[in-house]
C-alpha cells in the first residue's frame, strides 16, 4: 500500500505546535518595530500640515488604533500572516508639504479623499490599472526628493545641538551594525534619555493629563489645492511605497495577500479615522516579514496569529500614544525631526537605488527627484505633485518614438 505523502513545510499538528509561542513573540515584536521606528515621522508630518499638538496625537492615536483593528480583521479571516502599518513614506511627503490653504481641516479631507482612493482601488480594479501605469521609477524618485529634506536633520540638528544629537546617532549606526532591525527604535529610546535629562535638569514637569489618550475631532473641510498637494501624492506613495511592496513580501513566503479586502480595509480604515487625524494606513512592507518568515514558527499555517498578535500588540500601544506625544513636544529643539531622519536613512537609500536602476531612463527619475528635493511650491500645490507632472513630461519628451506599423 502506497504511504500518503507528508508535507514536508508544515509539521503534522501536536502538542509542540500548539504550544509554539513563536508567532505570538513575533507579532509583539512586528508591531514594537513598526511603532518605535516611524512614529517620530508620523509626528512631523502631521504638525508640517497643520495639527498642534493635541491634533497630532489623536492622529496618532487613531493610526494605531485603526492599524490594530485592522490587523485583527484579515488575520482573522484570511489566515494570512497579513500586517498593516501607517504610511511612513506619506508622512515623509507631509512633512515637505506645509500647511495649505484651508489649514489643518483641508489636510484633514485630503486624508479621506486618500482614503477613498485607496479602498476605491480594492472595488474598482481599473483604478488599479491607472495606478500600475505611473512608472515605478518616477513614484520612488517623488519620494527619495521628498525624503532628502527629512534625512538631513539629524546632521544639521547635530551642527546645533550636537550634545543632544550626538549620542543618538552614535546609538543608531552602532545598532546597525550588530542589530539593524532595533536601529531606530535604540536610537528613540536614547532620544527618550536625553529628553528625560533634559527635563529634570531645567526642573520641567509634565502634567498628568496630558498623557491620557484622548481623540480630537476635525471636521474635514475640501480644497483643490490640498486634493492636488495632499491627497494624490500621498495615495500615490502609499501604494507604490507600501501596499505593492507588501503584497511583494507576502508573496516571497508564500502567501497570497488578500487584496481586494486588504485595500477596503486601509481604505475605510484611514477615511474612517482621518477626522481624528489620521493620514493613512496601508500593508506593511518591512515590517511584513517578520510576522511572515521563519521567525514566526515553522509551522506556515499558524504564522497567521503572528499578525493577530501584532494587531492586539499595535491597541495596546496605543494607550501609551498620547504620552509619548507629550514627552517628545518637550524635546530639544531637532531631536524629533533628527530621529524621523535616522528612520528614514534606509527607505531614502532603496528609493534611490530603484529610481536609477534602469540606465537608460535615469533622466526623467533624476528631475523627479529634484523637483522633489527643492520644495518649489507653485499654485498653492507642493512640490510632490509637480515633481510626478513634470517627471510624467519628461519621460514622454524623452521615450523613443515607436516606429510605424508596416502595413
Amino acid at each position: 500500500m502506497a504511504k500518503s505523502p507528508v508535507s514536508l513545510k508544515t509539521p503534522r499538528p501536536g502538542r509542540q505546535s500548539t504550544l509554539d509561542s513563536r508567532p505570538v513573540v513575533a507579532g509583539i515584536v512586528t508591531a514594537l518595530v513598526g511603532f518605535t521606528s516611524s512614529f517620530a515621522v508620523v509626528l512631523s508630518g502631521l504638525k508640517a500640515v497643520g495639527a498642534d499638538p493635541a491634533q497630532a496625537a489623536s492622529g496618532l492615536l487613531a493610526l494605531t488604533v485603526a492599524v490594530g483593528v485592522g490587523v485583527l480583521w484579515l488575520s482573522w479571516r484570511s489566515k494570512v500572516p497579513v500586517t498593516l502599518a501607517w504610511s511612513t513614506p506619506g508622512a515623509a511627503l507631509l512633512a515637505t508639504s506645509g500647511t495649505v490653504d484651508g489649514g489643518w481641516p483641508a489636510a484633514v479631507g485630503a486624508f479621506l479623499a486618500a482614503g477613498i482612493l485607496i479602498a476605491m482601488t480594492g472595488l474598482v480594479p481599473a483604478l488599479g490599472r491607472l495606478m500600475a501605469k505611473i512608472p515605478a521609477t518616477l513614484a520612488q524618485a517623488m519620494l527619495a526628493g521628498v525624503l532628502l529634506q527629512l534625512c538631513l536633520a539629524p546632521f544639521k540638528a547635530l551642527a546645533d545641538v550636537p550634545l543632544f544629537i550626538a549620542p543618538v546617532i552614535a546609538c543608531w549606526l552602532v545598532m546597525m551594525k550588530f542589530a539593524p532591525r532595533w536601529s531606530v527604535p535604540a536610537a528613540l529610546l536614547v532620544a527618550l534619555v536625553v529628553i528625560g535629562i533634559s527635563l529634570a535638569a531645567g526642573g520641567t514637569s509634565l502634567n498628568g493629563t496630558t498623557v491620557l489618550p484622548a481623540f480630537d475631532w476635525t471636521t474635514p473641510t475640501f480644497s483643490l489645492q490640498a486634493m492636488a498637494g495632499i491627497a494624490l501624492p500621498l495615495f500615490v506613495v502609499t501604494m507604490a511605497s507600501q501596499n505593492v511592496p507588501g503584497v511583494a513580501v507576502l508573496r516571497s513566503f508564500g502567501y497570497t495577500t488578500p487584496w481586494r479586502a486588504s485595500m477596503l480595509i486601509t481604505g475605510t480604515g484611514t477615511a474612517l479615522a482621518a477626522p481624528f487625524g489620521a493620514h493613512a494606513i496601508n500593508l506593511a512592507a518591512l515590517s511584513a516579514a517578520l510576522a511572515a518568515g521563519e521567525e514566526a514558527g515553522p509551522d506556515r499555517s499558524r504564522r497567521w496569529i503572528a499578525g493577530f498578535t501584532s494587531g492586539l500588540a499595535y491597541l495596546v500601544l496605543a494607550a501609551f500614544s498620547t504620552a509619548l506625544v507629550t514627552l517628545v513636544a518637550a524635546a530639544p529643539p531637532g531631536m524629533l525631526e533628527a530621529v524621523a531622519g535616522l528612520a528614514l536613512l534606509g527607505t531614502l537609500a532603496s528609493s534611490v537605488s530603484a529610481a536609477l536602476a534602469d540606465p537608460e531612463d535615469r533622466i526623467a527619475p533624476a528631475v523627479t527627484f529634484l523637483m522633489a528635493a527643492s520644495g518649489l511650491s507653485f499654485a498653492g500645490v507642493g512640490s510632490a505633485f509637480w515633481a510626478l507632472a513634470v517627471g510624467l513630461a519628461v519621460r514622454a519628451v524623452l521615450s523613443p518614438r515607436r516606429p510605424p506599423a508596416s502595413s
